[in-house]
């Protein structure tokens, strides 16, 4: 009896070890397309948008998902829109449906999106941090991997169900100001007799999860922002987070520079998940070959979970207005010191990381590099990004601070030459 046990044990492990390498090949695969330089960076209205869309959508065509628009043949998966003053261009999110199976919550829906454009080849004006060169910007972390964890998401799904209705979503224009999650919501407030498979009321979106570069996992550490937009969420990410062993920050705002902000300023609550950020965003160094894809399989894992979860509330979340801090301080920000923090706290050290500190900007002027810990601005403690925006928002520009860094096992100190925030 305990030898069947045993074999029944170890063949049940297996079956999880060839279930995770299939995951991550399947990701692996849809990265390396999906950030190709076939694909030229995927910006709006080029080619390697059309591929792109092509890609995702032949994904949920095999998987027999509903499409929701009529009459559009081999683009029923498509909301096209146009935008742009000086320079039109039309694109389109990628949509679709999974019916929920539970008679009394089907008619509520979950939002899983994540972002599929990108920047193209870069250049001045671009979002690129490199803006004098032009080369193809892969967006293998941004957004490659959401895009990749969100078709093995609906993948299954499809197989395993859901109480709630889930709509999948591949967002086109993220990176040209959340354009397609503006025009999604947009439409679903429209009275179009082409949609078909969504809810006829934007109210029963009852919550959207969002992934956005999720491909760059350190130590076990994920961001999850939006915890405190519906009274049940953070619990239930805790829980989630203790159950696949992951150190998870909670945000509880919902604001953000990702489509989950067009969803929470509709008073819709929210969860953005992400690794943060690199040297390699928004360069043309994010490829492929730079992704953890140990990391996203745990991200995988956590979604799954979460999502699971969220379709499965005995109640409809209640939507919860929470200030956005990060946004409220930024409007007040006079001064930048032209680095990217760690916002989800992974350090094990105390203060703040600078996950990224940018060539020609007042920190890296300074002396100061990417990977140090900020401990102290303008000899005031910064212990986490709330303080950080807290000490920014303080400052004025044309004025010299000293700024307290830990690299390694030693502290410097630093002078920092402050100028205006536009700059």
């Amino acid at each position: 009896m305990r030898k069947s046990s045993f074999i029944l044990s170890v063949l049940g492990i297996m079956l999880v070890l060839q279930t995770h390498a299939q995951n991550q090949d399947n990701m692996r695969q849809a990265v390396e397309y999906l950030a190709s330089q076939e694909l030229g960076g995927r910006y709006p209205a080029t080619i390697g948008d059309t591929l792109a869309s092509e890609f995702i959508t032949n994904q949920l065509r095999k998987l027999k998902f509903k499409p929701v628009v009529k009459e559009k043949k081999n683009k029923g998966f498509y909301q096209d829109f146009t935008y742009g003053k000086t320079e039109r261009r039309t694109t389109h999110n990628i949509i679709a449906v999974l019916p929920g199976k539970d008679k009394r919550l089907r008619n509520e829906y979950i939002v899983v999106g994540s972002h599929y454009d990108h920047l193209g080849m870069g250049g001045k004006g671009s979002g690129s941090r490199r803006p004098d060169t032009l080369a193809v910007h892969p967006g293998a972390d941004d957004n490659a991997s959401g895009d990749a964890v969100v078709l093995e998401l609906a993948k299954y799904f499809k197989k395993a169900g859901s109480p709630r209705s889930i709509i999948f979503m591949f967002f086109g224009a993220e990176e040209q100001g959340i354009i397609g999650s503006k025009k999604f919501l947009e439409w679903m407030k429209e009275d179009d007799d082409q949609r078909k498979n969504l809810p006829g009321d934007l109210k029963s979106i009852v919550a959207m999860v969002n992934l956005d570069m999720v491909g760059r996992m350190r130590d076990n550490a994920l961001s999850v922002s939006g915890t405190g937009t519906s009274s049940e969420f953070q619990a239930i990410v805790e829980q989630v987070a203790k159950q696949t062993q992951l150190h998870v920050t909670c945000v509880p705002d919902g604001y953000g520079p990702s489509d989950h902000a067009s969803f929470v300023a509709a008073d819709i609550p929210v969860l953005f998940l992400t690794t943060g950020g690199h040297m390699e965003y928004h360069t043309p160094g994010d490829v492929p070959s730079t992704l953890n894809y140990d990391g996203m399989q745990q991200t995988l894992e956590f979604s799954r979970e979460l999502v699971t979860r969220l379709a499965s509330m005995a109640q409809t979340p209640d939507f919860i207005n929470v200030p956005g801090s990060n946004t409220q301080s930024h409007a007040k920000f006079k001064v930048t010191l032209g680095l990217m923090p760690d916002v989800m706290g992974a350090s094990s050290k105390p203060g703040l990381r600078a996950d990224i500190v940018v060539a020609g900007k007042p920190a890296h002027n300074a002396g100061i590099r990417s990977g140090d810990i900020i401990q102290e601005i303008d000899g005031k403690p910064v212990k986490d990004i709330e303080e950080y925006m807290v000490r920014l928002s303080e400052l004025k520009a044309g004025t010299t601070i000293p700024v307290k860094v830990l690299r390694g096992e030693e502290t410097l100190l630093f002078q920092v030459q402050l100028t205006p925030s536009r700059e």
